[in-house]
């Protein structure tokens, strides 16, 4: 692989680096395998950008959730209520507000969703931490360009 030489890397041997590394990485995060708690509950891809928010911002409404997951409120409501029948989230009125929802998860899958979740941003951490904040930045506007780029 590439070090932190100050020589530049072309277009072409990125791409062939990327393409190269990209299953490997999607294999390996595959292998961490969903805690056996979890298993029967059938969770999406959806659902886990759901969990992490929730797990690394705390707790919060549909609407902060729906705009954070850049989907309507309604999808973010069915998903909730699918979660929480399930016992995964909990939801709870916000003494401030009656009309607003709080959501949050169910302290029985708290531990397993945290080391679920949690050893991917450990990995992260150890990757971006020796970044500077610009390199960061670009890193991460990087792989939502190329998401965007799938998608389009």
């Amino acid at each position: 692989m590439f070090g932190m030489s100050t020589d530049g890397l072309s277009v072409d041997d990125g791409i062939r680096t990327l393409l190269l590394l990209m299953p490997r990485m999607v294999g390996r995060a595959k292998k961490l395998g969903v805690p056996a708690d979890l298993q029967s509950l059938s969770l999406a891809p959806r659902h886990l950008s759901l969990l992490a928010y929730l797990l690394f911002d705390g707790a919060m409404t549909v609407n902060e959730l729906a705009a954070r997951l850049e989907v309507a409120p309604a999808t973010v409501s069915l998903m909730v209520g699918e979660l929480s029948r399930k016992g995964v989230l909990e939801r709870r009125e916000d003494d401030a507000d009656r009309r607003r929802t709080i959501v949050s998860i169910a302290a029985a899958h708290q531990t397993a969703i945290n080391e679920w979740l949690g050893y991917g941003a450990k990995a992260w951490r150890q990757a971006l931490e020796p970044l500077t904040p610009a390199q960061r930045r670009m890193f991460v506007d990087t792989l939502l360009a190329y998401e965007r780029a799938l998608s389009g």
